[in-house]
């Protein structure tokens, strides 16, 4: 079976389980006050040119933005986004499980509009009765998008002042950032990514880890006793040095951008693959998931070979499948799938 449903169906790079067993046998404080943790801290602020950068290791995406949005809202308070953003659609209500409300506006190919995230914001406190409901709080969008696709820098500038403006936080998922970062359709680095946001997180269970997300406050903004609020949510693991460890094997040498550009080269030999043998794309994403519109039958046939995730229904005899590639897809995975189709 031809390993194409997701990012993570497979274990770790290479490098993070040697860095492993190099490191098995030392001794380390637990919940993240461990060396490696410390020494990927460090790689990450260079990585992104923000020394004072505060930096947390969570276990995994779902608990990252939990754990996020509850702590940085007060109360009253929910986060917009996007109506097909990963929050809204595709994470077990575990936002409005903390006691929080995801607003939703209009997504386009996955992203907001900063006009229209402006108006929303306008029009909520233009409403005379506005003290009766959620307030917007927060901002939260994805990159790359839950189509894959990307926020250009000027699309992230524009809704980086509309935050700025109305004093709410933007904070960035990142879970797939690597593959991102190093698409050829992306025009913004990680430096200014970390400028424009308030709080994003690099993810690394997507993008060759094991486990694991590294949050970072960018403005010296980080809640206070977050580290605490972590461990109260579930979220913080005793064994702290797990996630650090990887992270700091992650940027060592640019790994996670080498494993994140591998991922966007299998991903363009796919998208050659899919366009040669006809297949119509649901949407031109840029980066490692790919998008096609099969018919029923042919769906069928193509999960005694591949596995593929379902995305959405189009009609009675069409469905939209998704394919991802990853840091660990293989010329000969592609060519392969190529036989298949």
């Amino acid at each position: 079976m031809l390993a194409f449903a997701n990012d993570y169906s497979k274990g770790a790079h290479p490098a993070i389980l040697q860095r492993f067993i190099d490191t098995n046998l030392d001794p380390q404080p637990g919940y993240g006050q461990d060396a490696y943790s410390a020494s990927a801290t460090e790689k990450i602020r260079r990585a992104c040119d923000c020394p004072d950068a505060q930096v947390t290791y969570i276990s995994g995406g779902t608990q990252a933005n939990a754990v996020i949005i509850s702590t940085v809202l007060k109360d009253y308070q929910g986060v917009v986004a996007a109506d097909t953003g990963h929050v809204s659609i595709h994470e077990a209500g575990s936002i409005e499980y903390t006691g929080h409300k995801v607003l939703t506006i209009p997504g386009h190919d996955g992203k907001i509009d900063a006009h229209e995230l402006a108006e929303y914001i306008k029009g909520f406190y233009e409403d005379d009765n506005h003290i009766q409901m959620v307030y917007p709080g927060m901002v939260y969008i994805s990159q790359p998008t839950e189509y894959g696709t990307l926020y250009s820098k000027a699309e992230l500038t524009a809704i980086s002042a509309v935050c700025r403006q109305y004093d709410i936080p933007l904070f960035m998922d990142g879970d797939r950032l690597g593959y991102g970062l190093m698409s050829p359709a992306n025009d913004i680095t990680l430096p200014e990514l970390a400028k424009l946001v308030d709080v994003f997180y690099i993810g690394g269970t997507k993008v060759g880890a094991l486990c694991g997300e590294a949050v970072v406050f960018t403005h010296d903004n980080q809640p206070e006793f977050f580290n605490n609020r972590v461990k109260r949510r579930g979220a913080q693991l005793a064994k702290g040095r797990l996630i650090g460890v990887q992270f700091e094997a992650l940027f060592t040498d640019d790994l996670y951008f080498k494993i994140s550009a591998h991922a966007i080269e299998m991903a363009k030999q796919l998208k050659a693959a899919l366009t040669e043998k006809g297949y119509q794309f649901f949407i031109d994403s840029p980066t490692n998931q790919q998008f096609v519109v099969v018919d029923n039958a042919k769906m069928a046939t193509l999960k005694n070979d591949v596995d593929f995730s379902f995305w959405e229904k189009i009609d009675d005899t069409h469905t939209a499948i998704r394919l991802v590639t990853s840091w660990s897809t293989t010329e000969d995975e592609i060519e392969q799938l190529k036989q298949v189709l």
